[in-house]
């Protein structure tokens, strides 16, 4: 017998949202029936798109009986305010990454989850992506030893696209480490097994215009011997995704060529208010949004740059299209076929979650011990030193 789809309601219809419109659009175990934001276009498309009753406050659409579960998709900062909203009025939750900004709300978000008895996924993050789940598997087969070293590397434009203003202040989640380590720590934790116990960073923030953290590089070690470097750029020179046989971090085909796009384009506004009107105006309502159910399916799945896992008896590579496997000398490679609806992990984890009771991966322990790296990169940064991380589960024991 066909479950009946699970009811979302949206908290934040902004870029994140406009991310995940394919998956709500194309995936039937999901059914959009609310959303809150706070700008008016985005809610009367979002009730012309998929038929949603809308909201101006969060709260209201927290108590809206329809709703099953609350996407959380609002601004970083907001994250712990809306997640403890939507647990309280009984509705399970999937947040957007970063889980918060400080570790004393995600404990208190996991708590106010456990004490209504809802299920708490966090994501997306790049973990979900088939590539790495397969790689997770085939490293735990034992079929070629233990994972010693995981090598993860992306350079991006991501500095240079339109920005709110606190998307350039640190201290408000701004800059690539709140937005983009996660994703990078997520996926080697994924892969490593273990728990993250010690980092050594730093960062850099390289143009007096965008007064944030646009690159860093860290090496991370794990309890079970371990140990892994992250490094990200976001300054919009080199482009790794060569790497990745041009396919996109979504999934799609890449012209190298408009990769200096961002920073000619940024460099024709004038002001912080009329970058931030460039950034509304291309996410979910804004008047250069493409519509994302109409967008054509991706050749290759979602990743987040180059990564090797390296094992005792070979190396792996995830790839948009499947896994190489490097093992004395040769090479083979683990095909895995395109996805049918983008970003379908997360639904399969949500409604697994919700719906049969399975506990999730991405939940709020594994998503706070997440921030617990992103974090210790910026304090090993600013104090040039180690920095000994305590995972969820040792400090809760």
């Amino acid at each position: 017998m066909t479950e009946p789809p699970l009811r979302i309601g949206v908290i934040g219809l902004g870029r994140a949202f406009s991310l995940m419109v394919p998956t709500f659009a194309h995936d039937p175990r999901v059914r959009i029936v609310a959303g809150f934001d706070p700008r008016d276009e985005p809610r009367r498309r979002l009730a012309s798109d998929f038929g949603a009753a809308t909201y101006g406050q969060a709260e209201a659409l927290c108590r809206d009986p329809a709703v099953e579960a609350v996407y959380v998709a609002s601004p970083h900062q907001f994250h712990a305010e809306h997640v403890q909203m939507a647990a309280r009025n009984g509705k399970h939750v999937l947040a957007e990454k970063p889980m918060a900004l400080r570790l004393a709300e995600c404990d208190a978000m996991i708590r106010t989850c456990d004490e209504a008895r809802v299920k708490l996924v966090v994501g997306h993050c790049h973990s979900f992506d088939t590539p790495y789940l397969h790689t997770r598997e085939l490293i735990r087969s034992g079929n070629y030893g233990a994972v010693r070293m995981i090598h993860a590397f992306n350079y991006t434009d991501f500095l240079y696209r339109p920005r709110r203003p606190e998307e350039l202040r640190t201290q408000d989640g701004g800059g690539v480490v709140f937005s983009q380590a996660a994703h990078q720590i997520d996926v080697v934790r994924l892969l490593a097994g273990g728990n993250l116990v010690r980092v050594r960073a730093t960062t850099a923030a390289w143009d007096a215009a965008r007064p944030t953290e646009g690159a860093y590089s860290a090496m991370l070690w794990f309890d079970n011997g371990c140990f892994a470097t992250v490094v990200y750029s976001g300054y919009a020179h080199y482009d790794s995704d060569e790497w990745c046989g041009w396919i996109g971090e979504m999934g799609q085909p890449k012209d190298p060529a408009r990769h200096g796009s961002a920073r000619a384009r940024l460099g024709s506004i004038g002001s912080p208010q009329q970058e931030a009107e460039l950034k509304a105006a291309t996410t979910y309502g804004g008047s250069g949004y493409r519509d994302g159910r109409s967008e054509p399916l991706p050749v290759g799945h979602q990743h987040f740059g180059a990564v090797v896992a390296s094992c005792e008896r070979a190396d792996l590579r995830p790839m948009p299209d499947g896994v190489w496997i490097d093992s004395n000398g040769g090479g083979e490679k683990v095909g895995i076929a395109p996805p049918a609806v983008p970003r379908s992990e997360v639904i399969d984890e949500l409604v697994a979650a919700v719906r049969h009771e399975q506990a999730p991966l991405h939940d709020g322990s594994w998503a706070r011990d997440t921030l617990a790296g992103c974090l210790a990169i910026l304090e090993s940064a600013r104090d040039h030193a180690d920095v000994h991380v305590q995972p969820y589960a040792r400090i809760h024991a």
